[in-house]
């Protein structure tokens, strides 16, 4: 979002929590849904606090609401989602990285290097990003199913490819000759 936000690791106090809490105007997110390809955001919140863990480690909570437009996969109409998440960041002083061509990405990914600042407001934008919904559907929207087949040709259905579709039509044929 904007370096405004960002706050400078060795001016934090030690011993008591930062809070935060970020807002952003239209402006920004008309930004934010542009970058993220929704329709729109019609508000996003973003509160918390950072505080000390022992000399060098630092750990950001704080809670996301946002409302999220897009358009639904099935039907294309406008999907309004409700987005409230807990948000988890721990920053460490020193992490080891090891050498080579190949690294494997760590299991939790709630930790990061500590840098020279922590910006809430980035934080609050790869949160949302990972939180949209990939696939919005509309309530009771169905995809449905499209069959197409050659002029006298039974069409295949969905059905027709399931791994017991075949012994259950083999089975009502044997029960219908006895």
């Amino acid at each position: 979002m904007s370096d405004s936000t960002a706050l400078r690791v060795a001016d934090l106090p030690q011993n008591a929590p930062t809070a935060f809490e970020i807002t952003p105007g239209k402006d920004a997110l008309a930004a934010l849904a542009a970058e993220f390809g929704v329709n729109s955001l019609r508000k996003a919140r973003f509160a918390g606090e950072i505080r000390a863990m022992g000399k060098k480690d630092w750990k950001l909570t704080g809670r996301l609401g946002a409302t999220v437009v897009q358009d639904c996969v099935v039907t294309l109409e406008p999907v309004t989602t409700r987005i409230e998440e807990p948000v988890e960041i721990t920053y460490l002083a020193r992490i080891e990285t090891p050498e080579g061509a190949e690294v494997e990405m760590p299991e939790d990914d709630s930790i990061e290097p500590l840098g020279s600042h922590i910006d809430p407001a980035a934080v609050m934008a790869e949160a949302l990003a990972l939180h949209i919904p990939a696939y919005p559907r509309k309530a009771g929207a169905e995809l449905g199913e499209a069959v197409y087949a050659e002029d006298g040709v039974q069409p295949m259905r969905d059905e027709d490819t399931r791994p017991f579709a075949g012994l259950a039509a083999l089975r009502s044929q044997l029960k219908d000759e006895d």
